[in-house]
């Protein structure tokens, strides 16, 4: 049967015991998240390709993570196939977190290019870290979680060739896309070709997935606005004053910052939304609905 929430109503948004894989988790949103889900009780392993990133990363997490949180690291490429499934190997084994209840896709690149100087060999890149990876995790870690996260009463049966998984183990997945999955920017795209077009494959990979993994994995994507992160630290003006005049004309009247992607992260994380699936929250001061 679908799973329908019956708990305590005080617990619903409680991560408390779960455990999630965070792939780009060595700074920016991911980092974030790993923060805001280890301070509440949740086990988190991140992953990126820099290890030295990685540990730095590490030592924050765990300084902020409630008593008992485990808070691991993997380094490697998402993209990578082989990576991907040993990660899955080393998170659910009894040396890793034991399980996985999350996953949390916020890896990503971006470069701007007018459309007359696109790089193919830059793109083909872009296309890699963007998609090929989320790709990868969602498979992996989703066929997993539907596998192996079932309630009690169900059994485990093995796909068969060709058929749907009809197993009902529940996770939740949570990609990151943008703003500009959906949205043009003004001045002939504003050098964002490619991107765009990578965050727009994303969000429909997410409805793809939740189509696919149903009915008790929720998958979901994540859509900020222009937001001050690490690889946006050489795009955007360094005065705060300077930078937030960037959306004086949107509601909210700033541009994002890591912390606004933190709530949505564990909404969607915990059994709050548990009827949301191949849905887009966008954390981005009103910028969609008003421009």
């Amino acid at each position: 049967m679908p799973k329908v929430y019956s708990g305590d109503l005080t617990k619903m948004f409680d991560i408390a015991g779960k455990k999630a894989m965070i792939f780009g988790g060595a700074g920016g949103f991911g980092e974030a998240i790993a923060e805001g889900y280890a301070a509440n009780g949740c086990s988190v392993c991140i992953s990126s390709r820099s290890e030295d990133k990685l540990k730095a990363a590490v030592e924050r997490i765990q300084a902020k993570a409630a008593p008992g949180v485990k808070v691991m690291y993997l380094a490697g490429d998402a993209g990578d196939e082989e990576f991907v499934k040993k990660c899955l190997e080393v998170v659910t084994g009894a040396e890793g977190l034991g399980g996985c209840d999350i996953l949390v896709n916020a890896q990503g690149i971006n470069k701007k290019m007018w459309s007359y100087e696109i790089d193919t060999e830059y793109f083909e890149k872009m296309l890699h870290t963007n998609i090929t990876s989320l790709m990868l995790t969602c498979k992996y870690f989703g066929n997993w979680m539907k596998d192996h996260n079932l309630e009690d009463g169900d059994t485990y049966t093995a796909p068969e060739a060709g058929q749907p998984n009809t197993n009902k183990g529940y996770g939740k997945i949570i990609n990151f896309g943008s703003v500009r999955g959906i949205r043009a920017v003004a001045n002939g795209g504003n050098g964002n070709v490619p991107y765009n077009t990578t965050k727009g494959a994303v969000e429909m990979l997410t409805k793809a997935f939740a189509a696919d993994l149903r009915p008790n994995i929720q998958v979901n994507l994540v859509g900020p606005t222009i937001t001050y992160t690490p690889m946006m630290v050489g795009l955007l003006p360094p005065d705060e004053t300077v930078r937030n005049n960037i959306a004086a004309n949107e509601p909210a009247m700033r541009i994002g910052y890591e912390i606004d992607v933190v709530g949505p992260a564990i909404f969607l994380a915990s059994a709050a939304s548990d009827m949301v699936t191949a849905t887009t929250i966008y954390p981005d001061g009103g910028l969609v609905a008003t421009s």
